[in-house]
């Protein structure tokens, strides 16, 4: 039999495994008389294709294999996750894990330890930034094609558990060998924070966790502690996670009374809104929320609520646009289905939500290449806006619907120093590799750094550190020298490899001091602070200089 009479053998099995899908998900749904018709010609084909179907069916296989193709005709956010993937999709959110606290990363098939958690078990134990783990319970992990999932498995595990590790240290001509008791570690949704200029508090902000509130209150208090007066909120990148964390973190900027957020369902009675207890600690302080296009979800709920408020200045480009509410339905074999009931809103009336075609994921997940494509990402002129969605802030600024939050402040994707030289040594991964070596072969001497500034005046001049790579490239990589591309992305390759190399020793922090020091988006809203352009209320702003 050919394959195109496969394929139309199959059609009918796979049509019958939507009809057991769509029964299966209406039985977790109220039921309703206008359904009982539907449901009972599902009954009815279902026992057809069971009673008189030529072969066998595997139901539970189809199950996993169509339930998503259901949910995807209703929304792009809608989704099922079957259960050998939930422990994965849910722990990222947890904001904790058992395990033996530490960041690692893999490279050329060998695990590098990057950070080492405080009081964790592997610090307690002695394992050091640097270290390679080679085994992990007498299983070689060195030098194997292995996934990165698995290992994650290998380490961790129940509470007060065991695990074996083997270490390969520089230092070290023996393998150190070290029996660690697994424990909690926290995830910390806190990128990095420190004191970038003149007072101002920086906070790179990755995810919205169960813990990102506390901790993000915490940073907040330590800024101000170490003397910022007001404060730069990145949450670039930052795809979202749970609501209340981003609720409650704009609350803490917000005076009494002040919408937060809205939702919306499909009833009137099914609307929300949350509005600010005015027991915020950070009221009065100048504020600057940083965005890109992948800022989605709780994130754009946290800058629409202090833009609509007029409490705080937008910088950077277009948000991604996710304004739809899931909730969690478990299924009886531990897996779930995330289904869309509402609708986020801005306190100005801004639905988040950018448009969509039920069923079209595809171009919903293109979309972000069509800004690029359309030139949105590197030109403020290319930003479309529509002006029949034109809402106000509780001050009456102009502020934009249509999907997303536009910034008061556009700064283009910065493309300077990017060759093709540039993205083949990035892409090959020799930048990492050749930071992680330096590091590494020149520890002992790093270690001694107390900060940043510090650490930077211990490392060779900027001609000296870009020889080195290129010719490691060269070596260890196999990508010729071409010093036409090279010179112009000299800056650019210093500052990754600087950056890289403070990673290692002073931690995550240093690699955004660094990074920051020539990021167009944070120049600017340090330079927007110390105009007062972001003095609460803020007042009208151009969308590009």
């Amino acid at each position: 039999m050919n394959k195109n009479n496969k394929t139309l053998l199959w059609l009918p099995v796979i049509a019958a495994a939507f009809l057991i899908a769509g029964l299966w998900l209406g039985s977790f749904l109220s039921r309703n008389p206008l359904r009982e018709g539907a449901r009972q010609k599902l009954d009815m084909v279902l026992d057809i294709i069971a009673e008189q179907y030529v072969d066998p069916i595997a139901y539970d296989s189809l199950i996993e294999l169509t339930l998503p193709e259901l949910l995807k005709n209703l929304d792009p956010h809608s989704v099922y996750i079957p259960a050998s993937s939930r422990t994965a999709t849910d722990r990222d959110l947890e904001g904790s894990f058992y395990g033996i606290g530490i960041q690692f990363q893999m490279m050329n098939d060998t695990l590098y330890v990057l950070e080492v958690i405080s009081s964790g078990a592997a610090e307690e134990a002695g394992i050091i930034p640097g270290d390679r783990i080679i085994e992990v319970d007498g299983t070689n992990i060195a030098g194997v094609n292995i996934d990165q999932e698995k290992i994650f498995g290998m380490l961790r595990g129940p509470k007060d558990t065991h695990v074996q590790v083997t270490v390969k240290r520089h230092s070290s001509p023996e393998p150190l060998k070290f029996d660690l008791v697994r424990a909690e570690v926290p995830v910390s949704p806190i990128d990095a924070s420190y004191i970038i200029s003149d007072s101002i508090g920086y906070i790179r902000l990755g995810k919205f966790s169960e813990n990102t509130y506390p901790e993000f209150l915490n940073t907040l208090g330590q800024l101000r502690y170490d003397g910022a007066k007001s404060y730069i909120i990145d949450l670039r990148g930052n795809v979202g996670g749970y609501m209340n964390p981003a609720v409650l973190a704009a609350n803490e900027f917000l005076p009494e009374g002040r919408i937060i957020v809205m939702t919306k369902g499909r009833d009137e009675d099914d609307k929300i809104i949350l509005p600010s207890s005015g027991m915020g600690s950070f009221t009065e302080e100048d504020v600057v929320v940083l965005m890109d296009e992948f800022s989605a979800s709780s994130s754009e709920i946290l800058a629409g609520a202090l833009q609509d408020n007029d409490r705080a200045l937008i910088i950077g480009r277009r948000s991604f646009g996710k304004g739809l509410v899931q909730r969690q339905f478990d299924l009886p074999d531990s897996s779930e289905f995330r289904l869309t009931v509402q609708r986020y809103y801005t306190p100005s009336g801004r639905c988040i939500q950018k448009s969509y075609t039920p069923g079209n994921n595809n171009e919903y997940e293109l979309e972000i290449l069509n800004r690029y494509d359309r030139g949105e990402i590197f030109s403020a002129d290319s930003l479309q806006v529509d002006s029949a969605l034109i809402f106000h802030t509780v001050n009456g600024r102009p502020v934009y619907g249509g999907g997303g939050i536009i910034p008061d402040v556009f700064v283009p994707s910065d493309t300077s120093g990017v060759t093709s030289y540039y993205i083949k040594v990035a892409n090959a991964g020799l930048l990492r590799k050749f930071a992680y070596e330096y590091a590494d072969l020149n520890r002992e001497s790093l270690n001694e750094s107390r900060d940043t500034n510090e650490l930077l005046s211990k490392l060779p001049s900027d001609n000296v550190l870009l020889q080195s790579f290129v010719n490691y490239a060269s070596s260890k990589g196999g990508i010729a020298p071409r010093w036409y591309y090279i010179n112009i992305s000299q800056q650019l390759i210093v500052n990754q490899l600087k950056a890289l190399i403070a990673r290692d020793i002073v931690g995550i922090d240093g690699y955004f001091e660094i990074v920051n020091a020539s990021d167009p988006v944070v120049l600017e809203a340090v330079k927007r602070l110390k105009n007062g352009d972001a003095a609460s209320p803020v007042k009208d702003t151009k969308l590009i200089d």
